[in-house]
């Protein structure tokens, strides 16, 4: 690849903060957006903007071809059987919800959860939300202090009152990959079905869901280089179809009477109301480009540089790094010495550095590492050596201030 010929694409990258380079170090937030995923949206809103499925004229037809042929490309993206299985959503969150509402329905009180340690509140919150309504059990996984599942414990954790799986591919915060092959096998033993969280996986490694055997899989479009606000439940379409809608509106109805209302078929039944075909559209463009350049030269390339960068904050005296699990990606969340994250965040911001600090949606984990919260570099396959380089030496300036 070359490098700065992709960078080329990415006007914000050649942005300078107080005169300072931008060293973009934030892509497990949120990814920056290439030129083409955003001249898809212009050509959306200039040419074929029109309400999708509901018209007879060209340009409704136009839409609708186009939204649907991006449901094409998320299907081999992650290599679904069918279309039908393809959920668009709003981002990972509302898909989790939409799973925790509608598959939930079907649970009782008693019946139990397993979770684990290192999940984002996303993958907490919507079940603790059902628990509270159904009187549910939520089990926790824990992890060592590499930051490895401890699979053993997750396996003891199976009793005949266990009925669902929630877990992340990829920590967030320690950048652990997560065996979740390992991990659907083992509650399919029992009979359980199981959800990834895949939105810190999607954009760097292949996912196949059929050899996973997930029974649900969801992600963001914003982490993959393409716009907010739009997001992927993959659900198998045994699961999908029969679980109840988790909102009502247009689209998502077969016939409406006020006696009774029957839904559409998959995967219209759970896309309630106007899409964002736009976003939609420029989602299909985002995984068009991570295609053309490649998840193995990506995955290479941010292996590349999480080494350099692991190896050079190491020679920072008081550096802690959590996460340290042989298997990970490209995440580093540290701590040097009793350096408060946000103050160091700060004064990394006044060099160029952007990166993130606190507890990055992820508080249970924090209390597990003895924290209150970490400073969090993660890249993504545009950032380089150099800028490697320059955020390293900006911690060891900054350490050298405390």
């Amino acid at each position: 690849m070359n490098i700065y010929e992709i960078r080329g694409q990415f006007p914000i990258l050649s942005r300078k903060i107080d005169g300072k380079p931008l060293v973009y170090l934030d892509n497990a937030a949120t990814s920056q957006t290439p030129r083409c995923v955003v001249e898809t949206i212009n050509d959306m809103y200039f040419n074929h903007k029109s309400n999708v499925h509901r018209g007879v004229h060209t340009i409704s037809q136009e839409a609708t071809d186009i939204m649907e042929a991006t449901r094409e490309k998320v299907r081999q993206f992650i290599n679904a059987q069918s279309t039908s299985e393809i959920i668009f959503t709003r981002g990972t969150t509302e898909a989790i919800n939409l799973v925790a509402s509608s598959y939930g329905d079907s649970l009782y009180t008693g019946d139990e959860i397993i979770l684990t340690v290192m999940e984002h509140h996303s993958n907490i919150v919507p079940w603790q939300l059902l628990q509270r309504n159904k009187r549910l059990k939520i089990h926790v996984v824990p992890i060592d202090n590499d930051g490895n599942l401890d699979m053993n414990a997750y396996e003891d954790l199976f009793t005949e009152n266990i009925r669902f799986v929630a877990v992340t591919h990829v920590s967030n915060v320690l950048g652990t990959i997560n065996p979740v092959k390992e991990i659907i096998q083992i509650a399919h033993r029992y009979g359980v079905p199981v959800l990834i969280d895949g939105a810190q996986a999607a954009p760097h490694t292949k996912i196949d869901v059929q050899d996973l055997d997930a029974d649900f899989y969801c992600f963001s479009s914003h982490k993959m280089y393409g716009p907010a606000g739009i997001g992927v439940l993959y659900g198998k379409e045994k699961r999908l179809s029969r679980m109840v809608p988790y909102q009502g509106g247009g689209e998502m109805i077969g016939n409406v009477s006020f006696e009774k209302t029957t839904f559409a078929e998959l995967p219209f039944k759970f896309e309630a109301g106007t899409p964002d075909f736009v976003g939609i559209a420029a989602f299909g463009a985002a995984i068009d480009y991570i295609n053309s350049i490649g998840l193995d030269n990506i995955a290479d390339q941010e292996l590349l540089l999480l080494d350099a960068a692991t190896s050079q904050l190491m020679e920072i005296e008081g550096m802690r790094i959590f996460g340290t699990s042989d298997n990970k990606n490209g995440v580093i969340s540290f701590l040097v010495g009793d350096i408060n994250s946000y103050d160091m965040g700060v004064l990394l911001d006044k060099l160029g550095i952007a990166v993130r600090t606190g507890h990055h949606c992820a508080q249970p984990l924090m209390k597990r590492l003895g924290v209150t919260g970490t400073v969090r570099a993660s890249f993504a396959f545009y950032n380089t050596l150099e800028e490697v380089n320059a955020f390293t030496q900006a911690v060891a300036r900054v350490a050298k201030m405390f």
